[in-house]
């Protein structure tokens, strides 16, 4: 009862599983190691990549905030500046001067 169907048992087997094995080789589930120590290098070199990708971007956010904070006082200083052609309010003794000639007092 050692054979069946002409084939040994121990045979079938030895080949069944380098057939799984091949299939798995094939299917990509197994690797070989050298392949498998380049994605793990390669995953930790993209790790790296971004953490200091993230440090850069947390820089650049916090100079952006500066900038943005120094912006809205330079247009807080300009919006209070005096337009042109408006008269500039001066506070004088119910006297005031005129705009296209100084030194007239209306």
């Amino acid at each position: 009862m050692s054979e069946i169907f002409g084939i040994n048992a121990s045979d079938a087997g030895l080949g069944a599983l380098l057939t799984l094995v091949i299939l798995f080789i094939l299917t990509g589930r197994l690797v070989p190691r050298r392949t498998y120590d380049d994605m793990v290098a390669d995953r930790d070199n993209w790790r790296q990549a971004f953490h200091a990708s993230e440090e850069v971007r947390r820089m650049e956010s916090k100079q952006l905030q500066n900038l943005l904070t120094v912006a809205e006082m330079g247009g807080r200083v300009l919006t209070a500046l005096p337009q042109p052609g408006e008269p500039a309010e001066e506070v004088d003794d119910g006297n005031a001067l005129d705009q296209a000639h100084p030194r007239t007092r209306t």
